[in-house]
């Protein structure tokens, strides 16, 4: 059925932009709000929101005088008795939403539609406390709303699929995509964020890693809007806690339990961006200028960086390639070493072919083409590495193999040269105790593609020199990286936050709650991310992703961190994703 006239109870930020939305695409809004001071915030803000789109031209001066009169405010709830659909946008608890479905199931027309908002209560519970369970659905905005193209439609065991199809044809009429799932706590988006959210403060809380290289690391090694903790600081922790222990109480699982430090923070009433002071300390309440306090990060040593002058690379994939090309770019000599002339001609190749795009592209001239080819010198043998400065590996990720590579290093490089590791996972202390010089060796994890990608994780162990944590840093800065320091564990910082989300993914996708299409717009159009979940893993390797998240389960011993039964039957198929043409999704047929 189609809704002609549709109620909104509650017109916070989120209600009264579920009714401008709703007013947009033509259709009669009633809203309710429960006092007088509410309603002149609600006035105020459909003003401004109207007047915004105006001025941006997205709605003409008529359009907007137009828009406004199909929306009828008030405070009297017997106001929406003629309406087909009620969407109810009042603050996340249940005995508040419980009792407000009770008094409009009383109140309404025997088929009119209850919707609820909420993004983590249980829409089961609220439709069992009425008198039309069947026509109970969850219908859950992304704010603002005006702006945010998802609303994820909640289906409970009883809904009726007719309901169902109603709303999902609303969600389309009012411009918004639909992504379809069943009752779990935190629906799709929000169960799949907040345990990675939860993850990111427990990392900030065991000071393993800096909230600043915490957020830094997502932003710049995983394209995400924001960083966690700042987000989570955007949200409200007392929202996000909330959130969790409804995850919680349903899951029981331990991931889902808020961290304690996220507890001590709202007992504190230290609640993020509206209170001026959470995760973060912000100019003022409701400021997003975030200012210096006494976890700001100072500088972490005071140790002179060792000169270096000539990069060793040791590899010929594409991130040794990368690394290749962006330090003698940026004025270093780099003697890369290759198995055979063959893997030495291809690197070049790659090189020369990427630094010709970049003329082509204006971003580089002929000359400095030509200076940095000359600052490239290819060999096959590892003592013409002998005089580098620092060397950096890039061979495959098995540890026996970069066990005996800086084994062989140790007897050939000069007193005081830094030896780096790319790995993204394995134990960087494995690689310094193959060496009689466990000092002068840490990890330095680079992205891919090295050449874009603006992440460098920066890894001491327990034995690495303070210079070398220097050196490495000072290297980082005059190649135009951005380096994030963390301990020596499972998968640094990105990995380690990165892959049990992915993990987490896979488990819904098995569970046949939601479908890829439905996951990976959720995440997209819900939370900024760049790619959803399983287009992610598919361009990654379902293969690498198996394999990051057996190290990450092996160290935790985390249950939840159990690797997907599902990921791992896929891998056992040959379905690796892009690469082998077909992963969560069949490329070969594209």
């Amino acid at each position: 059925m189609a809704f002609s006239k549709i109620g909104v109870v509650g017109l916070g930020t989120m209600g009264a932009g579920i009714a401008e939305v709703i007013a947009r695409s033509g259709v009669e809004v009633v809203g309710v709000e429960a006092d007088e001071g509410g309603l002149e915030r609600a006035k105020g803000y459909l003003a401004h929101s109207t007047d915004r789109a105006v001025s941006r031209g997205k709605l003409t001066e008529a359009e907007a005088t137009a828009l406004l009169g199909r929306i009828a405010l008030g405070t009297d709830l017997t106001a929406v008795k003629d309406c087909e659909l009620v969407v109810e946008a009042i603050p996340e608890r249940m005995e508040l939403k419980k009792a407000l479905f009770a008094e409009l199931d009383a109140l309404l027309a025997p088929d009119a539609v209850l919707a609820t908002n909420t993004s983590a209560l249980s829409v089961t519970e609220l439709a069992t406390g009425t008198g039309r369970p069947s026509q109970v659905v969850g219908l859950h905005w992304f704010n603002p709303a005006p702006v945010m193209g998802l609303v994820e439609v909640v289906k409970t065991v009883v809904t009726d699929p007719s309901v169902v199809a109603s709303v999902e044809e609303l969600v389309a009429q009012v411009g918004k995509q639909a992504a379809t799932a069943g009752d779990r706590a935190g629906f799709i988006a929000n169960a799949l964020l907040f345990g990675y959210l939860n993850n990111a403060v427990r990392m900030y809380e065991s000071k393993y890693a800096s909230r600043e290289d915490i957020d830094a690391a997502m932003r710049f090694g995983c394209g995400h809007p924001m960083g966690p903790l700042a987000l989570l600081d955007l949200i409200g922790l007392d929202s996000a806690y909330e959130i969790l222990e409804t995850m919680y109480r349903q899951s029981r699982d331990h991931r889902h339990a808020p961290a304690p430090l996220l507890k001590q923070y709202v007992t504190a009433g230290l609640l993020g961006r509206k209170t001026g002071r959470g995760l973060y300390t912000y100019a003022g309440p409701d400021s997003s200028e975030i200012v210096a306090d006494t976890d700001t990060p100072v500088a972490a040593s005071e140790a002179t960086p060792r000169a270096v002058a000539k990069i060793g690379v040791i590899g010929t994939g594409t991130m040794a390639t990368g690394i290749i090309e962006v330090c003698a770019k940026s004025g270093y000599h780099v003697v890369f070493r290759a198995r055979g002339e063959d893997k030495l001609a291809a690197v070049r190749k790659k090189v020369e072919g990427s630094l010709d795009k970049a003329v082509q592209k204006g971003k580089l001239t002929e000359e400095l083409r030509g200076e940095t080819l000359a600052r490239i010198t290819g060999t096959t043998s590892l003592d013409d590495l002998a005089d580098c400065d620092l060397v950096i590996e890039a061979v495959v990720e098995e540890l026996s193999v970069k066990k005996a590579l800086f084994a062989a290093l140790d007897d050939v490089m000069k007193p005081g040269a830094v030896l780096a590791t790319t790995t993204s996972s394995l134990p960087v202390i494995e690689c310094a105790t193959a060496t009689k010089r466990p000092a002068d060796v840490i990890g330095m994890h680079w992205f891919n593609p090295a050449t874009v990608m603006k992440l460098v994780e920066v890894v001491p162990t327990v034995t690495t020199a303070p210079d070398v944590v220097a050196t490495v840093l000072d290297v980082c800065a005059k190649v135009n990286k951005h380096p994030v320091l963390c301990g020596d564990r499972a998968g640094f910082i990105v990995n380690a936050l990165l892959f049990p989300y992915l993990n987490d993914a896979v488990t819904m996708l098995e569970a046949h709650y939601a479908t890829t299409d439905d996951i990976d717009f959720a995440m997209t159009a819900g939370c900024g991310h760049p790619m959803g979940p399983f287009a992610l893993m598919d361009v990654v390797g379902l293969d690498v992703t198996l394999a990051i998240q057996k190290t990450l389960y092996d160290e935790f011993r985390e249950p939840g961190d159990s690797p997907a039964l599902m990921l791992e039957h896929l891998v056992k198929a040959g379905y690796l994703g892009r690469k082998t043409g077909r992963g969560f999704r069949d490329y070969a047929r594209k």
